[in-house]
């Protein structure tokens, strides 16, 4: 069980630093490189918005599943 207990304080920190990262970024206006992807589908109409963020989603997954496998290792 301390294993699993590491291993959440530990995803817990990445995601503070990484929520800190997007603040900071967001703030300064520089470009995190997330969200406007391509194959991320953006419809607008006159009184509607659909945003599907497909590929970012999938990066976002795919960068996450690493990271997880990196820290079972």
């Amino acid at each position: 069980m301390p294993e699993i207990g590491r291993t959440l304080i530990a995803v817990g920190i990445l995601l503070v630093v990484v929520g800190g990262l997007v603040v900071l970024f967001a703030r300064t206006g520089v470009p995190f490189g997330l969200g406007r992807l391509p194959g991320d589908i953006l419809v607008k109409r006159d009184a509607f918005t659909l945003y599907l963020p497909i590929t970012t989603s999938i990066v976002v997954s795919v960068v996450l599943s690493a990271a997880l496998w990196l820290l079972r290792r």
